[in-house]
């Protein structure tokens, strides 16, 4: 293990002069590649066959630059810790495609046994043991050990890391503390990584003020995400309280009407409330991004929004019109993006058909 991270770190070092410290791992645009290695219960010919190198194929022309790899702890390791080796060489191949395609990728542990970003939401908050056990702090250390271990070789220019998704911790200090904590373990193996930090609660922009950053290190890449308003975004989706509301929604303005508020179910109407007060629009969404850019600015790191998109059943107008605005914004403030998700259900691609399930929105994302 030990002369495989020398290795790593000597090829990092290797691209740039030696007075150098900042790589080249630069993005634009992405996509998710989820709901594969992570979040999802296939296995066997059905999990080897889901992505397949035509998908890194297909990205790439098309025009995406970059891909976010989400992984789960289940898939790699049993609950003994030790590794499971068909996943690894399903992401092996996966790395493989997407540097021969010229995508930079983001390796991203999305879910571990010791924390869940939606386990509050789903009455197991006690689950989440990351923040208070040593341990399990450990645990997550010696996880990315040996994910650096087996990806380390690849350069320092094309392959990120992502150690945790959407951390939810009581205190954002604690978050504050694991990142410090991470931090000097992997620069202790990977010197010249980029590692993609996100901010507490779920990755919320409006949690990135209370971000602490490694400083001098300029190879971090500092992550958000965004789905808001979620009565767009999500309209309809059976997971979130919001998305019972099957009545009528606008964008951009007054999301729902008064006539329309009035009509709604009693239960509702406590969360529909705030959207019959405020516009939605660009502005709106530009002011929300404003504590993460600066942040960003801050720091002098580059600024990326790890998730956004709408639920495929969505009102398709309606979705494109706030995927223009989000653009813009992503535009003027130079943020990198990766959209939820390639081939789920907020996706633009059709797995089983092979074909495109919304062209118009990939129109719309390479415009």
């Amino acid at each position: 293990m030990i002369k495989t991270l020398v290795a790593a770190a000597a090829m990092c070092m290797m691209a740039m002069p030696m007075m150098a410290k900042e790589n080249n791992f630069k993005i634009h645009r992405g996509t998710n590649v989820s709901h594969w290695l992570s979040q999802s219960e296939q296995r066997g010919p059905a999990r080897d066959l889901h992505i397949q190198e035509e998908d890194f194929t297909n990205l790439q022309n098309l025009g995406f630059d970059f891909v976010r790899l989400p992984i789960d702890e289940v898939q790699f390791w049993d609950e003994q810790g030790n590794k499971l080796p068909h996943a690894w060489e399903l992401l092996d191949n996966a790395i493989n495609w997407s540097v021969k395609h010229n995508l930079r990728v983001i390796l991203d542990l999305h879910i571990i046994r010791s924390h869940y970003f939606n386990a509050v939401n789903e009455g197991q908050g006690s689950a989440n043991v990351l923040f208070t056990s040593d341990k399990a702090q450990q645990d997550l250390i010696n996880m990315w050990y040996q994910l650096a271990d087996a990806y380390g070789y690849h350069s320092c220019d094309s392959l990120a890391y992502e150690f945790m998704n959407e951390p939810v911790a009581d205190e954002h200090e604690q978050w504050n503390k694991l990142i410090a904590k991470v931090h000097k373990a992997m620069r202790k193996v990977e010197p010249q990584r980029t590692l993609v930090i996100g901010s507490n609660l779920w990755q919320s922009y409006h949690t990135m003020k209370y971000l602490k950053v490694p400083t001098d290190d300029k190879n971090i890449v500092l992550s958000f995400h965004y789905y808001d308003p979620q009565i767009l975004t999500h309209h309809g989706a059976w997971w979130t309280p919001i998305g019972s509301y099957t009545g009528k929604i606008n964008y951009p303005g007054i999301m729902v009407s008064q006539e329309d508020y009035e009509a709604a179910p009693a239960d509702l109407k406590p969360l529909l409330e705030p959207y019959t007060k405020t516009e939605w629009n660009r502005d709106r969404i530009a002011a929300d991004f404003r504590d993460a850019i600066a942040v960003a600015q801050k720091y002098g790191l580059q600024l990326f929004c790890g998730e956004w998109g709408v639920y495929e059943p969505v009102d398709r107008e309606l979705a494109y019109k706030w995927t223009a605005d989000m653009l813009s914004v992503f535009k003027e403030y130079n943020i990198a993006w990766s959209t939820w998700c390639y081939d789920a259900d907020f996706g633009f691609w059709n797995q089983q058909t092979n074909t495109f399930k919304d062209y118009p929105l990939v129109e719309l994302l390479m415009k």
